[in-house]
């Protein structure tokens, strides 16, 4: 048995993916029907929600205070293994929600004989959701959930990142690779949920900015990256 299958994490994990899918589901199928109903497709509909941000992505994610946007439990249990694959120690996420991928990440850092998650989330009450969901999956010790925009918080991520995840405001993902990238290491993996972001997607895919990166079949139709920092 492993950390992410424990009866500890896993019951954590069973009951915020159900509290995830209550909370959300309104929200989606309202998205979901004003998408058809206008016939735009997933990129140009997030490309919508990015203009938006651009003018002020504070305002437009804290209209999501009560929303988990979580990874689902297969992209969840591929962070995992990820970041096991990677022998990470030291990861940093943008955009920790209720903290979903952040159990994740952390059960790895545990089976990988620990290490630290540097998380960023910008609404205060989810930030102390996600600590006292940490708590109570046992794995509080491993992470530092900083509260305030990620331009700030993370800023200092303490050494060497072996894995970034990515999930936040889109028009952020550039400028928090960008934050992030002089720590990344040779061979660390940065993983973008949702990553519709046109700036960021051309910047992992042009092989001049030290990256090698792909679409994920994982959650197909979700814009998930994976981008290898490679030089």
């Amino acid at each position: 048995m492993n950390t992410l299958t424990s009866e500890r994490v896993a019951a954590v994990l069973e009951r915020l993916h159900r509290e995830s899918e209550a909370a959300d589901r309104e929200r989606m199928e309202t998205f979901m029907a004003a998408m058809a109903a206008s016939g735009a497709t997933p990129e140009q509909a997030a490309a919508e929600i990015i203009a938006s941000e651009r003018a002020d992505y504070r305002a437009v994610y804290r209209g999501y205070a009560g929303n988990f946007l979580a990874v689902s439990p297969a992209y969840g249990r591929f962070l995992y293994m990820i970041a096991l694959a990677c022998k990470a120690r030291r990861i940093v996420e943008f955009g920790t929600s209720m903290g979903i991928s952040t159990i994740h990440l952390a059960a790895a850092l545990r089976d990988n004989g620990g290490g630290q998650l540097i998380g960023s989330e910008l609404e205060p009450g989810k930030v102390a959701r996600a600590r006292a969901n940490l708590a109570t999956a046992g794995l509080a010790d491993l992470v530092d959930v900083r509260e305030g925009d990620a331009l700030e918080t993370l800023r200092d991520v303490g050494g060497e990142v072996d894995m970034l995840l990515i999930d936040g405001a889109f028009a952020l993902y550039l400028p928090v690779l960008k934050l992030i990238e002089p720590r990344l290491r040779p061979g660390a993996v940065v993983l973008g949920e949702n990553a519709f972001a046109p700036d960021y997607l051309d910047y992992v895919r042009n092989p001049a900015n030290g990256y090698d990166s792909q679409s994920l079949p994982v959650d197909e139709g979700r814009g998930n990256e994976f981008t290898v920092r490679v030089a």
